[in-house]
């Protein structure tokens, strides 16, 4: 038994396979016990001992909301503010207001260690770390100059401080760039304590084993994770960029951007034969110098909040009203206009269907709440951030927009899917089973995956990858004098791989900053099961509204329309079609 939980914030969503079916289960998250949402989640599916794999936010609203530990920082003497003064670029090149992001260690925990090693791993000088006065520090973070040449020592101050929650950094980031693994290790730091502890309060909640999903799309074991939760920082979209991936496989579609609404935010990607991994994510203003699935993050899902601001325009997010009130409409004393008020408003949400009929949205609440507020302008505005968000991962990066189709997902991403690729004149959209538990889904559908990495800068790439050990091999790298890599796979062609990202190739020296091994454990997965053949005109349940469960292969429905599900809601605009394919995906394109 197989179990994919993905606990967001508004609902906590499972995906269970037993080795022939799917079932699919969700309820309201709780921001107070989110471990006991996802525990009465599984009691109430009845299962016997399971392997769950979960995606979680937590270490990602410990950093946000800023309620990590009290971090102590051991750094090469001379290099206490390094953190502060990371790199000159800004986050907001014309915002004259923009402020660089607080540090997350005081400068009264920083303490410069006497200690030097060399760019070629040679000590300069030794150890010699004396007495410290940690001042309460919950967690300590070791980052020595050039510890990825030479760990030793790294590894002695940690010996000194064992009995500690310790992050290192060469154990987590051995590559060069100083400030980037210096912010990581800090921030591992910061979440660690959280991350451990909720672990630690989940694991008696539930029977059998549990896996953690990681950031790069694989999953790991929960002593990796609470020993490196940075590595799960967006361990929930990466679960959907893994699901968006395997139904591409099995469609054939070749391009693809996925995007994931759900109730606090919008997570976008793009399939391309395949999906991207990087190191140079962000969070915060914070760089994550680890394995992540390229995804890009705006504060516009159905809770987003709207509002007008002191210069009369209308604003929606990036606060989120969440599941605790939530919107307005749900009537849980939520009074601030939301995405999905304005939804219900409009007619695109059915209120006596939403959540497979468990709960009722109050569409006289959702219109009191939006007051002067037009609906449509509030969708209108929340699908503005959605396509530069979109944008961003494709024109951006040099790919053609016309040449992908939407694939949307979470509760709300389906509602928006017209609109969305009608304004990048994408192909269409296709609208996969379970929408609003497709991140879950990824989370059955991933496998077992551990990377390591060395710096292989001015050395041998393959001295790098006999330590590394056996796995798939990649590199970072790089034209000599660039600032930035590209990870490829070893042996394949960078030029040929720098041209189709930056849509030219130069005739110079390529160097390997990187050298890293992929191990990868498949594990079984569900099929793609296919439905019966239907009329191909199905009967709605009213006026202009359908039934998902009740479509079949071959079935179409002419917008406008709405279809409801359980998980999610579809909106057919007007001048566009919904078409069933024989697995139950629904293709949405226009009317030609």
């Amino acid at each position: 038994m197989l179990v994919g939980v993905d606990a967001g914030g508004t609902f906590t969503d499972f995906v269970v396979f037993d080795g022939r079916t799917v079932r699919t289960h969700k309820v309201l998250s709780s921001r107070r016990d989110p471990a006991g949402a996802m525990a009465g989640g599984l009691a109430e599916l009845g299962l016997p001992r399971a392997t769950i794999v979960h995606g979680t936010t937590i270490a990602t609203n410990a950093f946000l909301e800023r309620k990590g530990a009290k971090v102590a920082l051991l750094t090469t003497r001379g290099f206490e503010d390094l953190i502060e003064i990371g790199r000159q670029t800004r986050g907001a090149l014309f915002d004259l207001e923009w402020e660089k992001p607080s540090p997350l260690v005081a400068r009264s925990m920083r303490f410069g260690i006497d200690e030097r090693i060399g760019a070629d791993g040679r000590v300069v000088r030794p150890l010699r770390m004396g007495r410290l006065r940690l001042r309460g520090a919950e967690a300590v973070a070791i980052c020595f100059l050039h510890s990825y040449a030479n760990a030793a020592h790294e590894e002695r101050a940690a010996k000194a401080l064992r009995g500690r929650p310790l992050s290192v950094s060469s154990r987590l980031v051995p590559e060069y760039r100083e400030y980037e693994r210096l912010a990581t290790t800090v921030l591992n730091a910061y979440v660690s304590p959280i991350m451990r502890r909720y672990l630690e309060a989940l694991a008696p909640r539930v029977a059998g084993e549990l896996r953690i999903m990681s950031s790069g799309g694989g999953r790991m074991s929960v002593r990796h994770a609470a020993e490196r939760p940075v590595h799960t920082l967006l361990s929930g979209p990466a679960g959907g960029a893994v699901a968006v991936e395997a139904l591409c496989r099995h469609l054939g579609v070749e391009k693809a951007i996925g995007l994931d609404m759900g109730g606090t935010s919008t997570d976008v990607s793009l399939y391309d034969r395949g999906v991207s991994i990087t190191k140079e994510g962000t969070l915060g203003g914070f760089p994550i110098r680890v394995p992540i699935l390229e995804i890009h993050t705006v504060g516009a899902g159905g809770g987003s909040i709207a509002r007008v601001d002191a210069a009369g325009a209308l604003r929606v997010g990036p606060e989120s009203a969440g599941a605790e009130p939530g919107p307005a409409c749900y009537g849980r004393g939520g009074r601030l206009p939301t995405v999905t008020d304005a939804n219900v408003a409009l007619g695109r949400i059915a209120p006596d269907l939403f959540f497979g009929g468990r709960m009722k949205l109050d569409v006289a609440t959702a219109k009191r709440a939006l007051g002067s507020i037009d609906a449509e302008a509030v969708v209108e505005v929340a699908n503005a951030s959605m396509e530069r968000a979109m944008r961003v991962v494709s024109v951006e990066r040099g790919h053609d927009p016309e040449e992908c189709r939407l694939i949307p997902f979470g509760g709300a991403g389906p509602l928006h899917a017209c609109a969305l690729a009608e304004r990048l004149s994408l192909k269409g959209a296709i609208v996969p089973r379970w929408p609003g538990l497709f991140s879950a889904l990824g989370m059955v559908l991933a496998d077992e995956v551990e990377e390591r990495s060395m710096s292989a800068l001015g050395g041998d790439p393959r001295r790098a990858f006999a330590k590394l050990g056996a796995g798939d091999r990649f590199v970072d790298a790089r034209y000599r004098g660039q600032s930035y890599e590209l990870r490829i796979p070893w042996g394949a062609d960078f030029h040929a791989a720098h041209r189709r990202r930056y849509g030219y190739a130069r005739d110079e020296e390529v160097e390997v900053v990187n050298a890293i091994v992929r191990r990868v454990r498949r594990t079984r997965k569900p099929g793609w099961e296919k439905l019966a053949r239907g009329t191909g005109k199905p009967r709605p349940l009213r006026r202009g509204c359908y039934d998902r469960n009740s479509l079949r292969a071959g079935d179409r429905v002419d917008g406008p329309a709405v279809i409801m599900e359980d998980n999610a809601t579809t909106f057919v605009e007007r001048g566009w079609n919904g078409r069933v394919d024989a697995y139950g995906n629904l293709w949405l394109e226009t009317r030609g």
